[in-house]
């Protein structure tokens, strides 16, 4: 099989991150967070780092064409031959057209989109029920994961919080942003053929195992 190039679509809370985490040890691929490489270029001092760097500390959105020249870079710097998820880009169908060109000039090609679905409801249960220690900062969920104690770390002993992100009122306005943002880059890949769906709803050792399938039949030859 060949280096496999993925990327992970899902709205907050449906569980791509946590997949992306897993499955790139899973596969031996590199998990790419479109967060981290912008802080890594931009700590580094790279030209692309500095100039989306400009952007960040004027508080603006980052343009597509610099993200994306700071998601190539990153790619740019994985050893020969290493595969690698991308979790968290592109969010748009510009941002995924320059993400093509990118790879096409590097002679390279995406092996499959996963889109990861979850309702919504679910996702603000999920999202709005998460608690984050102020200490060590442990994740906890007050419907499946829930301290011993209430409001208290089993690790450390210290308060748990609910951070602004993850206000049931600011998880709706995320969502829509997302599905706004989303719908036609979920069509862009669609077309291609690339895209397939995912039911995140399930556990995290199904939705792990349904990707493994989807990923394993589409980087053999066909």
């Amino acid at each position: 099989m060949s280096a496999l190039r993925l990327i992970f679509l899902g709205p907050p809370g449906s569980g791509k991150g946590t997949q992306a985490q897993r499955l790139a040890v899973r596969l031996d691929v590199v998990q790419l967070s479109s967060g981290d490489v912008l802080r890594r270029e931009r700590a580094e001092g790279t030209p692309i780092g500095k100039k989306a760097a400009q952007y960040m500390d004027a508080g603006t959105l980052v343009p597509d064409d610099v993200i994306t020249g700071v998601m190539l870079a990153g790619i740019d710097k994985l050893p020969a031959g290493r595969g690698f998820i991308l979790d968290g880009f592109p969010r748009t169908v510009p941002q995924a057209e320059a993400l093509t060109a990118g790879l096409a000039e590097r002679r390279l090609g995406l092996t499959a989109v996963i889109d990861f679905k979850l309702d919504d409801d679910e996702i603000i249960r999920r999202v709005s029920g998460r608690r984050v220690c102020v200490g060590c900062g442990a994740t906890y969920n007050t419907s499946f994961l829930p301290p011993k104690v209430a409001d208290v770390c089993d690790n450390c002993g210290q308060s748990l919080i609910q951070r602004k992100d993850d206000r049931q009122d600011v998880v709706m306005t995320r969502l829509a942003t997302y599905r706004a943002q989303t719908a036609p880059l979920i069509e862009y890949y669609a077309r291609g053929g690339l895209l397939h769906a995912v039911d995140s709803a399930r556990g995290a050792d199904a939705v792990e195992a349904e990707v493994l399938r989807i990923v394993g039949a589409a980087g053999r030859p066909g």
